[in-house]
């Protein structure tokens, strides 16, 4: 499941969250970092107080820290795990790096890829000897413990030349808000690009991030849908709105967009369109969600659906979403 960490005013009720995760047998928590809290850190913690459940990212970016300190991180936190990590990169977006980091946003491809091989670098202890087009770390080595098992690296990705990338050079693929049509075009970029890197698509874990609302009042589900959907269109990055468009709703989008900036908010929400969610997202009664996360299972080479939540969603909804969706 995917923690709302920043919907939380404690640490102590996040980590009451991803317990009852765990005892619902759900097999990672996963957790997003924007200009909030500090997402290594509190993994660090979640790994000391739990057991069983895997810990992971939604994503951190190379934008953001270097390559190298995301290799320190991705060690640091197999020890501190047992070996329940898995570390996430992406490109995050183009607001984030530039308006919160302070960096320009260029070559995310390249950066991304950099990056992995860096991170690989770093948890096999030997001394660094890199020559990136961006990242050049040389002669020194990570001084902690080597991971025997090293941190997965998986890569969050959209379009079709990222997720070819991730194919060749990650471990996993993470995409979100993809129709089950895109989705499957999606596998064949994937497929492509392990296929170019000597590899199987068996090789790759893909973790789809399904946004998740299964209430008793399953239209209070949908406008929680109607509402984050709007927001992920309008000012979420410019690749969610793309990806959507692409799949045939760019009028849908166009308009979303219009009206949000506008500052029609409700006007945006009412022109997402009912259809529009059965594609994208599980929203409604638990047996309507339920057969929506299952459309999603069946799409083959998916490994794993992340059970996410509508940002307008409380915590108790969102402990009744987790109990109607866990594992069977």
């Amino acid at each position: 499941m995917v923690l709302p960490l920043n919907s939380y005013d404690d640490i102590e009720s996040a980590v009451d969250m991803v317990r009852f995760a765990e005892e619902l047998g759900y097999g990672y928590v996963s957790m997003g970092e924007t200009s909030g809290r500090s997402v290594p850190i509190v993994m660090g913690l979640l790994a000391d107080r739990t057991e069983t459940i895997g810990v992971t990212d939604d994503v951190l970016s190379p934008y953001g820290r270097t390559p190298s300190t995301l290799g320190q991180t991705a060690a640091t936190l197999q020890e501190l795990s047992d070996g329940r990590f898995r570390l996430r990169l992406g490109a995050s977006s183009p607001a984030l790096a530039e308006q919160w980091h302070g960096v320009d946003f260029e070559r995310p491809l390249r950066r991304v890829r950099e990056a992995i091989e860096v991170v690989r670098q770093v948890q096999s202890g030997e001394r660094l000897d890199y020559d990136g087009d961006f990242f050049s770390p040389d002669g020194m080595a990570f001084e902690g413990v080597v991971p025997e098992d090293p941190a997965p690296v998986d890569v969050a990705a959209l379009g079709p030349k990222s997720v070819e990338m991730a194919g060749r050079f990650a471990d996993g693929w993470v995409p979100q808000l993809l129709t089950v049509e895109a989705m499957q075009e999606r596998m064949d970029d994937l497929r492509r690009g392990a296929e170019l890197g000597d590899r199987s698509i068996d090789d790759v874990r893909v973790s789809l991030n399904f946004r998740c609302g299964a209430l008793a009042d399953g239209e209070r589900a949908r406008q929680y849908a109607r509402q984050h959907v709007a927001f992920m269109i309008a000012l979420y990055g410019p690749y969610y709105r793309k990806a959507i468009g692409d799949a045939g709703w760019e009028g849908v989008t166009e308009e979303v967009s219009t009206r949000w900036q506008d500052g029609d908010r409700e006007g945006a929400y009412e022109a997402i369109p009912g259809e529009l969610l059965d594609e994208l997202v599980a929203a409604g009664t638990p047996e309507e969600a339920r057969q929506q996360v299952e459309r999603f299972e069946a799409i083959d080479g998916l490994d794993t659906v992340q059970v996410s939540f509508f940002g307008p969603m409380g915590e108790e909804e969102r402990r009744e979403t987790l109990e109607h969706l866990a594992p069977a």
